[in-house]
């Protein structure tokens, strides 16, 4: 696909405007798009009720809908924290990716883990990625230089793994799935990590390649909160083709998005299982135009 134009999530519709006045330079747009979100859970403040269920918010376009009606400033205006929309990775993400094809940069999102944000485990995260000329540079918008030993803005293999890297290593018996998810909570009801949880977000990954940019509590097709009956040689055949395309395999590129479009296990087909943390609606089949 063409990652310099906008998709249905990212389209910022009536707001395109707002990101006329943005910087020119890539860390300038970060710096901006970074403080229009605060994550939900990380974010120092808890948020209930409406606030909380923003992080429902799909589409480029009503993220800023909601900063704007609470602020009603130039995006580049800093934002108090409790003024910001509620989000998460996503969301610093997909703002970012928005801004950068306005203005005609190819840029999209990678769904995996990252290493950096606790000892031991590897919590789930979305990054950016912005064609440079020469090459597909990775980039954790969320991130502030300070107190990371890497550059956020040029990221090094090792600190950010794709969902597929990641599933084929567990697949492999080289990584431990329970060290991969959302939560490390063995006590958990559901336990947000294992083999289960790195599957569904091989699902992800190839839907944010395919311009298909969905929560990372939206669920169709062959996901599933558990491996037992699963289609894991479906998931192990993308994983390997979304790690050979990102090695430059066009052949694999191919392939992988040819099955995206075509395969209804896989295909965002408009129709989604929403598991939303905000718990409204909970645990319900929502239609998706």
């Amino acid at each position: 696909m063409d990652y310099a134009i906008q998709t249905r999530f990212s389209d910022p519709g009536d707001h395109a405007g707002l990101f006329d006045a943005l910087p020119d330079d890539i860390p300038g747009i970060a710096a901006v798009t970074r403080d229009l979100v605060i994550h939900y859970r990380g974010g120092g403040i808890e948020f209930t009720g409406e606030r909380l269920a923003e992080i429902d918010s799909r589409w480029v376009s009503a993220i800023l809908a909601t900063d704007q009606k609470r602020n009603g400033t130039p995006l580049a205006v800093s934002r108090e924290p409790v003024d910001r929309v509620v989000g998460c990775c996503r969301d610093h993400t997909l703002l970012f990716v928005s801004a950068l094809r306005h203005k005609g940069i190819p840029a999209r999102s990678r769904v995996g883990f990252a290493e950096y944000f606790a000892e031991g485990f590897n919590h789930d995260h979305v990054v950016a990625e912005y064609w440079n000329g020469n090459r597909w540079v990775m980039i954790d918008t969320e991130l502030d230089q300070a107190g990371y030993p890497f550059d956020v803005e040029d990221m090094p293999a090792g600190p950010f793994r794709s969902a597929a890297e990641v599933w084929l290593g567990y697949r492999a018996g080289e990584l431990v799935g329970d060290k991969y998810g959302a939560d490390p909570n063995p006590d958990a009801p559901l336990k947000l990590h294992g083999g289960w949880f790195i599957r569904n977000y091989v699902h992800y990954q190839l839907a944010h390649l395919n311009g298909d940019e969905l929560l990372l509590w939206d669920n169709w097709g062959a996901m599933s909160d558990r491996l037992d009956g699963a289609d894991v040689e479906l998931t192990d055949r993308i994983a390997r083709l979304m790690v050979a395309s990102d090695n430059g395999d066009e052949t694999a590129t191919k392939e992988v998005n040819e099955l995206y479009r075509t395969d209804p296990d896989l295909t965002f087909a408009g129709r989604s299982f929403h598991t939303s943390p905000a718990g409204a609606p909970p645990f319900a089949w929502v239609d998706i135009s």
